[in-house]
């Protein structure tokens, strides 16, 4: 069943999704209140907006009026709202269900897969919103262009989300209901809960293994996914990678209309790369075409914009928009972002880039499409990484792998591994330390340094003029790039 509330209290509002459902919410008429551990720009632009945030410590927050409780994915069973809200007898949803409930009466586009997830939304938000469709969409991440789009001359400040039309306004699909962008997590089958018309799968790989034990059971939940998206007949469209995405065993048996992306020949829809001048083509069926310059370099995003084009033009985008959309896309926070350069003590700078990548294979993707960027080899530089791991259970399981996925790296710098969801015990099973062994027997020069604070004073003695830096994890390491870009060289 649809969404219905009218006085909704969100725990944990301050999140990129939360927010964003927040803003959705309050958009429906919906008197919307909620709360969050900390205060941040989040919570004071939702203040600003009409939706008053408390803090989440006292259960005596929640109103009187409230007839439902959302939750975000962080939000503990023992939190002392959510047991105020027992005792009370309120219904209580997960972010994900409720997301899932308000797709319907629109037109959700699901965006799932291992990798590119959030890239790949913000960009077929981007492209959309340039093509005059005007959707409604909810990212993991900030990008400054998702508000206005790629082709407008504005100066708006990076958010997570956008609200659309309640219609779609032109194309094809007019005076239809307004498009619900989101991506499609697997974590803890999450996506599960979307309602999607169209959905895209464009890579499935083992990851979450705490949650699905096997790559057999990662696949499953993706084809759970799948099925989701309903018959042909009813609109429902399958884009899945015609490589790498597992699609006999995900499409088998579906009654939507499947078709496929990739590099392959075979595919429905063909992507094409040059990795000198970034071009992007995408080629599909019935002569449908678009080509753009991306700014963003790496295979990887290329077949992020292929996919995030190929949506563009299955829900009626003009090519002509969505290929100047896309060439004017300048990217995501912590998606490959060039932060600045360092001036070197001994002259010269070290440029800084800081990443989201967490993934053995977002690893190595990213420490290639740099590597070929950068070309620190040709001024006899090198690639620096500082790495965090996520989540022990991630770093335990995918150790060999994550040990292979540095092979464009020079040196590699280790702190602790975040640690989130896990248990104390399974804390103990792995250590930032095993990685850093598994890396220096493979020839990678590697350190393991903690905390923040001395890695930030041990890079000005391991940089060289020349080097570029990239920082990289899902965790708090971001602030190593901000910090070392602050401090004043040292001699």
């Amino acid at each position: 069943m649809a969404l219905k509330t009218k006085t909704p209290f969100l725990i944990g509002v301050g999140g990129a999704g939360m927010s964003a459902l927040a803003k959705l919410l309050a958009a429906d008429h919906a008197k919307v209140t909620g709360s969050d551990s900390t205060s941040t720009e989040v919570t004071a632009e939702l203040q600003a907006s009409g939706v008053p945030v408390h803090a989440d410590a006292d259960p005596g927050a929640i109103p009187e009026s409230t007839d439902l409780v959302i939750t975000s994915a962080a939000i503990r069973p023992d939190h002392p709202q959510l047991l105020e809200a027992a005792r009370r007898g309120l219904p209580h949803l997960t972010y994900a269900e409720a997301l899932g409930r308000c797709m319907m009466g629109r037109t959700g586009v699901s965006v799932a897969g291992t990798h590119g997830k959030s890239t790949t939304t913000a960009m077929l938000g981007v492209a959309l919103t340039d093509a005059g469709l005007d959707p409604s969409v909810i990212v993991g991440a900030t990008c400054a262009q998702l508000a206005d789009g790629a082709l407008a001359d504005s100066d708006a400040s990076p958010v997570a989300s956008r609200l659309g039309a309640r219609t779609v306004p032109e194309g094809p699909l007019a005076e239809r209901p307004g498009f619900l962008l989101a991506e499609a997590c697997e974590y803890n089958r999450s996506f599960h809960h979307h309602r999607p018309t169209i959905a895209s799968i464009a890579n499935v790989e083992a990851d979450h293994l705490d949650i699905y034990g096997s790559l057999d059971a990662v696949v499953e939940a993706f084809a759970g996914f799948a099925r989701l998206v309903p018959s042909e007949s009813e609109g429902g469209r399958l884009l899945i990678g015609h490589d790498g995405a597992h699609r006999r065993e995900i499409t088998a048996g579906l009654g939507c209309r499947v078709e496929t992306i990739g590099f392959n020949p075979a595919a429905d829809w063909r992507i094409s790369y040059d990795d000198g001048t970034h071009r992007v083509g995408v080629s599909g069926p019935e002569g449908r075409s678009v080509s753009f310059i991306l700014d963003m370099p790496g295979q990887h995003n290329a077949t992020n914009a292929a996919v995030a084009a190929t949506l563009s033009l299955m829900v009626g985008a003009d090519a002509d928009r969505v290929s100047r959309s896309l060439s004017a896309f300048s990217g995501l926070d912590r998606r490959m972002n060039l932060r600045g350069e360092k001036p070197h003590p001994v002259g010269g700078t070290v440029r800084v880039y800081d990443d989201y990548g967490h993934h053995p294979t977002e690893i190595d993707a990213t420490l290639r499409a740099l590597r070929a960027h950068e070309r620190p080899h040709e001024r006899n530089a090198r690639l620096i990484v500082v790495f965090q791991p996520h989540q022990h259970s991630r770093t335990r399981f995918l150790l060999e792998e994550f040990a292979t996925s540095f092979e464009h790296a020079d040196v590699v710098i280790v702190p602790q591994i975040y640690f989130v969801r896990d248990s104390e015990a399974e804390k103990q099973r792995v250590s930032a330390a095993d990685l850093v062994d598994r890396l220096r027997s493979r020839g990678v020069r590697a350190m393991h340094l903690h905390p923040f604070g001395a890695i930030v004073e041990a890079l000005d003695d391991v940089c060289r003029p020349g080097d570029t830096l990239v920082v990289m994890g899902a965790g708090p390491v971001w602030t190593v790039a901000r910090d070392y870009l602050a401090a004043a060289p040292t001699a």
